[in-house]
């Protein structure tokens, strides 16, 4: 999420079938991977990327579609937003393949080391999009396109140029099939960047060592304050001659100098703004590899991931290695379904899968937040937590499916916590940087719900102690106003409302550590600050509102509104039920079950006036049900809530058309950002049957699930097997459910129930109970 405005831009994409059917239907492998869609959420705002990476990677190599700038004509450009993953299906030219990326984020940065092959005249700028000879960039067709697990292929139509592209870990492998030339070139260019503004670069470096190897690294300023990534890059055919344009030597002397800026075949260079240049004879048909690797560390460190992960130059077995380590990861949950079942379900195990990202070396060597070079020592050694979003189920799927993975990105939350300065558990962090992006202190959630749920391989004590001097930092956003007030005042930030309560709900989170661990001071001091919630709502509206220093609620309030009412990424009507730890008690504190059910109705229902979507420059009449967005991770487990009520059948109703509207595999087939994988978790979890309401407890709620089977492969080679009876796109209400051949006579589901291994058998109807 995060983006630069308040709401997302949410999608309700009923696409014509004739716009995917003209990406290429390239036969897939066999398995399970032939059911994951890269594209699926390049169009419009799912800002997903097409290219290649295997699970978790650290490299993610992909096109990249247009280069933007962050102002533009001395304003905020808008297409920063856009172009978050550097690729959008509607754009006609491709400027290059780059190696980093994130996934479904709505904050744009990234997009290191472009690589664009060529032939013909020597151009080393992208040139524009409605002009695309103009540059190095060059027109392509979704024709000639083909997006896989771990593989990427597309024509380059200005130069008749087959580029393909996979991955390991930490090695990029591109392989370009070039036609006669006596004039191919690959350009390096390390200006390029998604979120490209003015004075990212804050440096870079290219050494040429010999006619196959290049080494260097770029040194950026982007989301990410303090960003050094290191690279090689090896050819498997000497290259006749090279140069380099350095833009940032005409930037800095201009005039008679400035004309010095081109060099050739000079073996160093350094620079805020440098393009290079590698030139070739190619005979028609000819293949001419890359391989690109990356490190946090070192360019030796480089070096050695790319003898350890790609020694070879083929290409097929890396791709093959990659794909089945896909397989690998897919089959952890096997479904039975319709084709458009599997084809939803597994993209959404791939996205879920791509973050958050391995960030070491092969010999376990990182760069801290410290800035220092550790050894992770005991644990892989992970980055990219956008925990605002993936706290709610995308961690939660993980202590099911990746155990251990999880437990090692917890320690990796743990040594960010030691690293830091400020002594916080991460809020959004990335590449050895905090980024303080959005609200909360969700790195709490995720701890405590690996901690309550057994998977715990790290020192329980030391976590929750790191997770009570976070939750006591008093200078970071209005907390010290928050433990003096049980609020955050609305004068003191402009999230003083969502914050109180996701603080609350944090506070909850730790006090259910503190319980398990008997750490009783700890546990009453943070059930108390739970309850910090019920401050901030006014019974007088019936609802969540900001509240001023002097204990009145300020005056002005429209529940509706969406800017400057207390609130980050939704508004009163939306946060007013983000209390996912207390249901019971916020459905009291509302007025009870007949009310809240007319409040729940009402918002999938409601219509919106028109300055609802007038008020922010992305909001769009598409992709929002009622007053529902399901774009915006806060409301993900509303739909849930009706099974603290009289009426648990309109959860199931929910489910099942929230996963119709906002899932299918189409490129615009996300409704919203994927947010690093949690859009994802939340469909395959609601498509099982059941939802972690409030992570940091050992309950699901119940959905309504929309497959025929699934097996889980649980711990200690144990499965979960889920089966449904009469199950179709009408009978969406459940009439009994068995579990293990017994009656479960409850709406929810155990953490242990999964875990421990058996079957839970769900029997639908059209009618509800």
């Amino acid at each position: 999420m995060h983006k630069l405005h308040v709401y997302k831009n949410i999608v309700l994409f009923a696409l014509a079938a004739s716009a995917f059917n003209g990406m290429a239907q390239t036969k897939y492998p066999g398995g399970l991977v032939q059911y994951v869609k890269p594209i699926v959420g390049t169009q419009r705002m799912g800002h997903t990327y097409p290219g290649a990476t295997v699970p978790f990677g650290m490299v993610q190599l992909s096109p990249e579609t247009d280069t933007v700038g962050y102002i533009k004509d001395g304003k905020y450009d808008p297409d920063v937003y856009k172009y978050c993953a550097g690729y959008q299906y509607d754009d006609k030219s491709i400027v290059g393949f780059s190696h980093t990326h994130f996934s479904g984020t709505g904050h744009s940065d990234l997009g290191d080391f472009l690589i664009m092959p060529t032939v013909g005249k020597l151009m080393l700028n992208p040139g524009v999009a409605d002009k695309p000879r103009s540059g190095y960039r060059s027109a392509f067709s979704h024709q000639n396109e083909v997006a896989q697990a771990n593989y990427y292929k597309v024509k380059l139509d200005d130069y008749n140029i087959t580029a393909e592209l996979t991955t390991s870990t930490r090695v990029g492998f591109h392989q370009y099939t070039f036609p006669k030339s006596e004039h191919a070139h690959i350009i390096l260019d390390l200006m390029a960047g998604i979120y490209n503004y003015e004075d990212k670069n804050v440096w870079t470096y290219m050494h040429v060592v010999n006619d196959t190897l290049i080494t260097g690294y770029r040194q950026t300023s982007g989301w990410a304050k303090n960003r050094t990534l290191y690279f090689a890059m090896r050819l498997s055919k000497p290259f006749s001659s090279y140069g380099n344009v350095n833009n940032s030597k005409k930037e800095k002397y201009g005039g008679f100098w400035g004309k010095f800026n081109q060099s050739r075949n000079f073996p160093e260079v350094a620079g805020r703004q440098i393009r290079a240049y590698f030139d070739f004879a190619t005979s028609e048909g000819e293949k001419i590899k890359i391989k690109f690797a990356i490190s946090p560390v070192s360019m030796d460190g480089a070096l050695k991931n790319m003898q350890a992960e790609i020694p070879g130059w083929d290409f097929d077995k890396v791709k093959a290695a990659g794909t089945q380590q896909w397989e690998q990861e897919l089959h952890k949950i096997v479904i039975n379904g319709s084709t458009d079942d599997k084809e939803n379900f597994y993209t959404s195990m791939y996205h879920a899968m791509i973050n958050p990202t391995i960030y070491m070396d092969v010999d376990r060597q990182y760069k801290g937040l410290d800035q220092n070079v550790h050894t992770a020592d005991g644990f892989s050694n992970y980055t990219t937590f956008s925990l605002w979003d993936t706290h709610r189920a995308l961690h939660p799927l993980f202590n099911i499916i990746e155990p251990e993975r999880n437990a090692d990105m917890i320690k990796s939350m743990l040594v960010h916590f030691d690293q830091s300065p400020e002594h916080m558990l991460p809020v959004w962090s990335n590449s050895a940087n905090e980024n303080w992006c959005m609200s909360g202190y969700h790195s709490v959630s995720v701890i405590a719900d690996a901690i309550i749920k057994g998977n715990v391989s790290f020192d329980v004590n030391k976590a929750l102690d790191a997770c009570v001097t976070t939750a006591r930092r008093r200078s970071f956003e209005g907390i010290g106003y928050y433990i003096d007030k049980g609020y955050i005042p609305d004068e003191k930030n402009g999230n003083s409302v969502s914050s109180t309560l996701e603080y609350a709900y944090d506070d909850w989170c730790i006090a259910q550590i503190a319980k398990k661990l008997n750490r009783d001071d700890i546990y009453q001091e943070f059930s108390k600050r739970a309850q910090n919630y019920k401050n901030v709502y006014d019974p007088s509206v019936g609802f969540m509102r900001p509240k001023l220093d002097n204990g009145a609620f300020r005056p002005g309030f429209d529940a509706l509104t969406t800017l400057g009412q207390g609130f980050i990424e939704g508004n009163s009507w939306n946060y007013t039920l983000y209390v996912p730890h207390d249901p019971a008690g916020l459905i009291k504190l509302m007025g009870g079950n007949k009310r809240v059910v007319r409040y729940l109705d009402s918002l999938f229902t409601m219509e919106l006036p028109d300055k609802f979507f007038a008020e922010t420059e992305d909001i769009t009449r598409d992709g929002i049900i009622g007053n529902y967005v399901h774009g915006n991770e806060p409301s993900h487990h509303v739909a849930y809530l009706y099974n603290w009520t009289d009426k648990p059948w309109k959860t199931q109703e929910r489910i099942r058309m929230i996963l119709k509207k906002m899932y299918k595999a189409t490129p615009d087939g996300l409704g919203g950002n994927d947010d690093t994988g949690q859009m994802s978790a939340w469909y395959i979890f609601s498509t099982l049957g059941f939802y972690p309401v409030a992570p940091g407890s050992d309950v699901y709620a119940i959905g309504s699930p929309a497959i025929q089977n699934a097996v889980i492969k649980v711990a200690d080679n144990k499965t979960f097997t889920i089966n449904v009876k009469e199950q179709s796109d009408k009978n969406v209400y459940i009439k009994k459910i068995l579990l293990n051949g017994k009656p479960l006579n409850s709406l929810f589901l155990s953490h242990a129930d999964i875990m421990n291994g058996g079957e839970i058998t769900f029997y639908m109807g059209s009618q509800h109970h």
